[in-house]
């Protein structure tokens, strides 16, 4: 694993969210409910940043443009493109449902740590 040194803790409040940039990509790292994450900031379906995507109660950030769902933990799809009505099925079925790279994080001697390296 290739750690890198991304923010103090103190820096990332309750329930907050902090872009960082690790050479040339925008991660996003999330404290949800005391729990740290961190994911691409580019959503995978139409490269959109996911900053402001809200994070549901069951641990998603959802992308901010057509709100398909992507688990904080995996980066797994747990709903695909809802919308807009109508539109955003069509879009799901003819783009490719790919995981939002998510990336191992700790904290260590008062420091949030991200792998970009995932193994």
């Amino acid at each position: 694993m290739t750690w890198t040194k991304v923010l103090t803790a103190d820096t990332l409040a309750s329930d907050g969210r902090q872009l960082v940039k690790v050479g040339k990509r925008k991660i996003l790292v999330i404290n949800h409910k005391g729990q740290l994450y961190a994911v691409d900031n580019t959503c995978p379906h139409l490269k959109m940043p996911m900053k402001n995507g809200k994070i549901t109660e069951s641990g998603a950030i959802l992308c901010p443009i057509h709100r398909s769902a992507f688990d904080l933990l995996s980066g797994e799809v747990q709903e695909w493109c809802p919308w807009p009505p109508g539109v955003g099925k069509v879009m799901g079925m003819i783009a490719e449902q790919k995981k939002l790279p998510v990336f191992p994080v700790r904290v260590e001697e008062g420091s949030i740590w991200i792998d970009l390296q995932p193994e």
